[in-house]
């Protein structure tokens, strides 16, 4: 009888690895989360309630409202009261475990949720006197694989939070994944009859869905939420779940490349039209349609001296660098060249740039203001300077790193700017040491109380082991953050606020 042929030895290690990080895995994780709690809760939030109707409901009219008046202060409120996630999560949740009753009400109460949405957003468009395409409206109309990812990653923060009880972070999730204003758009396009606004949001949303509730229940598996199911039927779940990604990337990817090539295609077509004129004209405004067939572009032109084949010559140029049909439409305008035309041409630029300046100036202060919970005359706005400083009133369940996620989430809207937003002394989380330095935990507890200390007027109480307060407040005193130490005791480091005199 032929022996058996000894099994590789690195085989063998690998599978001591694996068996070791999963026991690790199983005991320091999956140990720790309550389920029956988790999924408790999450099965009560699931459910179509007076609360759910109605927060819907007034999250729909303030999104329709902020997208027909362009303002993104309002629409971002519109994503911080929608209660949409509560039941895609739940969706997510309960195709992990395989509960298909659960997963009927979810599936329910979303279905619920969005009709009516789209329904109360087509009736406030209906009697609406304003129903045309805004560029808020407009950035919701084309999504991309970028859009894919933001879900993908919101998902697994929100899914996190939740399994944890963190579920302050869902403010911040709720802004990153937005799915109330694409719903909102829905209605629109459908209050319109525009297809083209109609798909193209239906498309975010339903994307935002499925990747939201498919990365849910991903992470509700690897958090040890088990299923009922078969082994087989859980690898088909599995298997589906990937298939669904796949098949929502796909799309998506394509509608990247098209942005990507209209990028490229606009930096050509504004070469061609600024080749046309000597270095004295000015393109005052170009616009490019690239839906229309042909390719419709559309410019205006200050300049010293009128170019008659002007339209002619960049159409011929175009053709030829792109390989499309254009329909190029040149309005020239002839201004002067002596000193004072351009004396009072700079004087106008001035005027108009410090007309565009109070402008930009108000919105931030909008924003801001919302986020806050204050009014705009409350935001200190540095115009010189470019910088905007509010102070935030207490929000309910928000916790520091939800103001934090607030500021960064405005600060990526408005480049250039320096946006302060200086939160509640709220309680400080405690910083862990391991071997003399910070864990993982510990250092991100160091990063957000740094935040913290630079916002609130107030000095930082440490108190703790002796040599973990000195490397706690080394850290902090080099991000310029005063600091009261207090050794003592064992760790981990507590932090408090202190008094503002002390």
């Amino acid at each position: 009888m032929a022996s058996q042929a000894p099994q590789p030895r690195h085989d063998h290690g690998m599978r001591e690895t694996i068996g070791r990080w999963r026991g690790w895995w199983a005991r320091a994780v999956v140990g720790t989360v309550n389920q029956a709690e988790v999924i408790a809760k999450r099965r009560e939030e699931s459910e179509i309630s007076e609360r759910y109707l109605f927060m819907l409901a007034m999250s729909a009219a303030i999104a329709i409202l902020g997208l027909l008046l362009s303002s993104a202060a309002v629409v971002i409120g519109a994503m911080l009261l929608s209660p949409l996630m509560d039941p895609i999560i739940g969706l997510g949740f309960a195709l992990a475990t395989g509960d298909y009753d659960w997963m009927k009400k979810s599936a329910r109460s979303l279905l619920v949720g969005s009709l009516m949405g789209i329904g109360l957003c087509v009736l406030v468009v209906a009697v609406s006197p304003l129903q045309t395409v805004t560029p808020e409206i407009a950035a919701r109309t084309r999504p991309n694989l970028f859009d894919l990812l933001v879900a993908l990653f919101s998902a697994m923060a929100g899914a996190y939070a939740m399994i944890r009880g963190r579920e302050g972070t869902i403010v911040g999730v709720a802004i990153a994944t937005a799915l109330m204003p694409p719903l909102a758009v829905v209605g629109f396009g459908a209050a319109t009859l525009n297809w083209t606004v109609f798909s193209g949001a239906f498309l975010l949303y339903f994307t935002n869905l499925m990747t939201i509730a498919l990365t849910a229940a991903v992470m509700a598996r690897l958090y040890g939420f088990r299923t009922t199911l078969s082994a087989k039927h859980t690898l088909l779940q599995n298997v589906l779940i990937v298939v669904a990604l796949i098949a929502l990337a796909v799309p998506l990817t394509l509608a990247l490349w098209r942005v990507a090539e209209e990028a490229n295609d606009t930096r050509l077509i504004n070469s061609a039209v600024r080749g046309v004129f000597d270095g004295g004209a000015r393109v005052a405004q170009i616009d490019i349609d690239f839906r229309a067939d042909p390719i419709e572009v559309t410019a205006t032109v200050l300049t010293p001296r009128l170019r008659p084949q002007a339209e002619d010559r960049i159409t011929t140029s175009l053709r030829r660098s792109l390989g499309r049909p254009l329909a190029v439409k040149i309005t020239q305008y002839r201004v002067g060249t002596s000193a004072q035309a351009a004396e009072e041409a700079q004087l106008a630029r001035a005027q108009s740039k410090e007309q565009s300046d109070l402008q930009e100036a108000d919105e931030l202060a909008g924003r801001l203001a919302l986020v806050a919970g204050v009014t705009p005359q409350d935001v200190v706005v540095d115009r010189e300077r470019r910088v905007a400083i509010v102070t935030a009133r207490p929000l309910e369940g928000a916790s520091l790193a939800v103001y934090r996620e607030l500021e960064t989430r405005v600060a990526a809207e408005e480049p250039g700017w320096s946006l302060r937003l200086r939160p509640p002394a709220l309680a400080l989380p405690e910083i862990a040491f391991s071997n003399g330095q910070p864990t993982q935990k510990g250092q991100q507890a160091l990063n957000l109380i740094a935040w913290a200390g630079q916002r609130v007027a107030a000095p930082i109480v440490l108190s703790g082991p002796g040599n973990q307060v000195d490397a706690a407040a080394e850290a902090l005193g080099e991000q310029g953050v005063r600091v009261i130490k207090k050794p003592g005791g064992r760790g981990p480091v507590a932090a408090k606020w202190g008094t503002p005199d002390a």
